[in-house]
């Protein structure tokens, strides 16, 4: 099957009785020159970790171009066709899993995925809290592409953009069209590309903790200022989404002292 034939991918799921799950996302890439674009980015080594893979059209790219590619999928019925219906590739592990409680090593050299709509957010910054990969590049909502590179004083600036660009340096690549799913969604999508830096990896666990633990809060209550949010600790009349990464280590480390 051509994985990038809507008319085929109609097919299979008629002739199947598989109806795409809206609740976990499943809207399939469906044009080529998206996919090749998004490998072409994204495959950095040999070692990769796909998420929500679907029917396979991006492990199948992957894998053809000599990656070693791990699968994880949620639903059990697209997880156990995947590896049989792309000819049991013996570099191709597929685990049917929630990738939220899915346990992931430090071993892969990038992440390629177009994650579920639902989750892709959650399951993005659990991998950015935990330092996982080296490089991630991602399908994801236009908006939440945009929010995870926002930089400070954008309207768009919000807590996950400010726990990801911690550890990694945030990049929208490209706009990709809602015409290029299938089921179409109702709005369009962008690859954003997060490649980890080392600016701050003497931080101690205890800073980190209060960074991701200030910011939430901050966020939480982003109309107000910082003074009024965190009364006595922070003297400050400055709104969360004014402020950098760096303004915010520099609030983490005075509270420390």
């Amino acid at each position: 099957m051509n994985l990038t034939s809507p008319s085929q991918v109609k097919s299979w799921c008629i002739e199947n009785e598989f109806h795409p799950n809206k609740v976990l996302g499943q809207n399939f890439l469906i044009d080529r020159n998206q996919l090749e674009a998004i490998v072409d980015a994204g495959l950095v080594g040999d070692d990769v970790l796909e998420v929500g893979p679907g029917l396979g059209v991006m492990t199948e790219e992957m894998l053809r171009r000599g990656a070693r590619v791990t699968a994880v999928e949620k639903d059990p019925v697209l997880a156990s066709r995947l590896k049989e219906s792309l000819g049991n590739p013996e570099n191709l592990t597929v685990v049917s899993a929630d990738a939220l409680k899915y346990e992931v090593d430090k071993s892969y050299t990038s992440m390629v995925s177009n994650l579920p709509y639902q989750a892709g957010t959650r399951i993005l910054l659990e991998y950015v809290k935990k330092r996982t990969f080296p490089i991630m590049t991602v399908l994801v909502q236009t908006e939440v592409a945009d929010r995870l590179a926002a930089r400070e004083g954008s309207k768009t600036r919000g807590l996950a953009g400010v726990w990801a660009q911690l550890d990694y340096d945030v990049k929208v690549l490209r706009k990709v069209s809602a015409s290029c799913f299938w089921p179409r969604p109702e709005i369009g999508s962008s690859v954003v590309q997060l490649v980890r830096h080392d600016r701050n990896v003497g931080l101690s666990a205890e800073e980190r903790e209060l960074f991701y633990s200030l910011a939430k809060k901050a966020f939480e209550h982003r109309r107000k200022q910082l003074g009024s949010v965190f009364k006595d600790l922070i003297q400050s009349t400055a709104r969360a989404e004014e402020l950098s990464n760096e303004d915010w280590l520099q609030l983490v480390k005075g509270l420390l002292k």
